[in-house]
Formats: structure tokens, C-alpha cells, sequence
């Protein structure tokens, strides 16, 4: 696997699984794009290991293997995964804390064990590994303006969380065929649902209030998200702006449904999102080339 075929690799995994932010890297320059591809393109490879090797092999040791690639990838040594190539070269280009690493491999280990979590703040301290530190790990290739780089990492791991309790919201009925539920047990019980009821598939009225809570809880995380826009570079905003838009509107098509996630699978329109990107096009390369202009002194 050759570093050029592991980075195009890592951008089909994007594209396949991620469409809706598949389609704001598109907005950004050229160069940045493969890195943010490798990112998605290695959460997607461990994600896939927690998930979908679930009846067919030991996860675990599955996870054991890939984090001793990953530690001999990053001491540069030849490994021949396919994803880990692009993935090491982005983290040792662009200086990526590797304890956001440990941090998110942590976190899919617990979703080999852990089905529940009792109580918001437990769900945030998965979240922290799982979504947060998406963000943070993202942030250096996505280039906060000079002075800026501590104060947007907040907005950074807002956003990670924002864009995760949105899947999470739409993902219900598929979390439950995986054994799992991604909503607090204290908010169940405060709306008076039962997991019970979250397997019935029917949106009862304590399910739509339940789900209308989870609403604005993310969007809540939105709003402390997008204070950070301005701390990017310019070249980074629209992409940002149009994911923030595109899954937002994950959440506006639950609210039109009436909170209904347990049917069919909540999807923004193509029309929607082709027009979301396209609002975004001209800025993004104004700005790209603004970036680019190289400004030579006659003596």
C-alpha cells in the first residue's frame, strides 16, 4: 500500500460513509483535503472494527491489533495496513496530540462493553474520546488564525459533539439492533420511556418529547460550536460552515417529521445539500486563492 494509494483510500471511505461531510471537504483547498480525509478515513476504520466485525471475529483483539500498527506506524515503520500510511503522515505532519488518539481508541473499546449510560455526564465522558477529540485532532489542519490555536479548541470538541448527538438522534433504531443506547437513562426515565418503548418503533408522545429534548440539547452544543468559525483560517470556513449547515439540517428534518427516528432513516434532501454547498462555493475559493497569492516586492 503506497501512501498516495492509502490516502485515496482513506477519501473512498469518506465519501462512502460520511456523504454529508464528504461534501464540505470539497470546500477546502486542495492540500488540506487529503489530511481531513485520512482522519475521517482512520475513526471510520476503527469504528468499523467495533461495529461491523461484531459476528465475525474477537473486536477486541481486533482493537489490540490495530493500536500496535497504529504505535508502529507512528514511529514510522513500515506496518502494510491500508489506512494507517496517510493517517500516521497526517498526524506527524501537522503535529497531532496523540493523546487525542489514546483518547478516541478508549472510546471505542467501551462500545465493546458499555450499552448504557446512566446520566448525561456519562455520555459526554465517552463523547469525549468518540466526538470531541474529532474535533480537537482536526483543528491543526484546518489552521486556527495565529493567536487563536488554545481558545478554538473548545469550539472544536462543541462541534465533534454537536455533529455525534446528532447521529446519535438519528441512529436510534440502528444503535438498538447493535444492543445499544445512546440516550441518557436518566432522560428516559424523566420523559417516562422505557427501552421497551424505543424497540416498539412506534413514536409514542413521551418518545417525542424525549427526542425534542435530545433536539435542543444538540443544538445547544451548535450554538457554543460557532463562535469558532471566525478563529479559522478563511480557506477552512465554508467548509465548516457547510457541515455545520448540512448536519444541522439532520436535526430541522427530525423536527419536520415530528420526531419520528424510529421509521424510515432521517436523510437531508440532495437538492438541500447540493444547494448548501453551492451557497458555499464562491467564498470558498475566493478564499483559496487569496491564500495562494504570492505577492513579489520590484525593488
Amino acid at each position: 500500500m503506497t501512501l498516495t494509494a492509502s490516502y485515496e483510500l482513506c477519501r473512498r471511505l469518506n465519501a462512502r460513509h460520511g456523504r454529508s461531510y464528504y461534501l464540505a471537504t470539497l470546500l477546502l483547498p486542495g492540500w488540506k483535503r487529503p489530511h481531513v480525509h485520512a482522519l475521517y478515513g482512520f475513526a471510520r476504520y476503527a469504528d468499523e472494527i467495533v461495529d461491523s466485525f461484531a459476528m465475525t471475529g474477537d473486536r477486541a483483539r481486533a482493537l489490540d491489533d490495530l493500536s500496535a500498527r497504529l504505535t508502529a506506524a507512528l514511529a514510522g515503520e513500515t506496518t502494510g495496513d491500508p489506512v494507517l500510511p496517510a493517517f500516521a503522515q497526517t498526524v506527524r505532519s501537522f503535529g497531532i496530540d496523540h493523546r487525542d488518539i489514546e483518547a478516541f481508541l478508549s472510546s471505542m473499546r467501551a462500545d465493546l462493553t458499555v450499552t448504557r449510560y446512566p446520566t448525561y455526564d456519562d455520555l459526554l465522558g465517552y463523547m469525549e474520546g468518540s466526538a470531541a477529540v474529532i474535533g480537537t485532532m482536526m483543528l491543526p489542519v484546518l489552521e486556527p488564525l495565529p493567536g487563536m490555536e488554545e481558545k478554538a479548541r473548545e469550539p472544536a470538541r462543541q462541534l465533534g459533539l454537536a455533529f455525534q448527538l446528532t447521529n446519535f438522534l438519528r441512529d436510534v433504531a440502528e444503535d438498538l439492533e447493535r444492543g445499544r443506547v445512546y440516550l441518557p437513562m436518566e432522560d428516559l426515565d424523566r420523559f417516562g420511556v422505557k427501552v421497551a418503548d424505543l424497540e416498539g418503533g412506534v413514536t409514542t408522545p413521551e418518545l417525542r418529547e424525549l427526542f425534542a429534548f435530545q433536539t435542543q440539547r444538540t443544538r445547544d452544543h451548535y450554538a457554543r460550536a460557532e463562535e469558532g468559525f471566525a478563529m479559522l483560517t478563511p480557506s477552512s470556513r465554508p467548509c465548516i460552515r457547510a457541515a455545520f449547515e448540512l448536519y444541522g439540517g439532520i436535526l430541522d428534518r427530525i423536527e419536520a417529521a415530528c420526531y419520528d427516528v424510529l421509521g424510515a432513516r432521517i436523510v437531508v434532501p440532495r437538492r438541500r445539500r447540493l444547494s448548501i454547498f453551492a451557497r458555499h462555493l464562491l467564498a470558498a475559493s475566493a478564499a483559496d486563492r487569496a491564500e495562494r497569492r504570492v505577492i513579489v516586492e520590484v525593488p
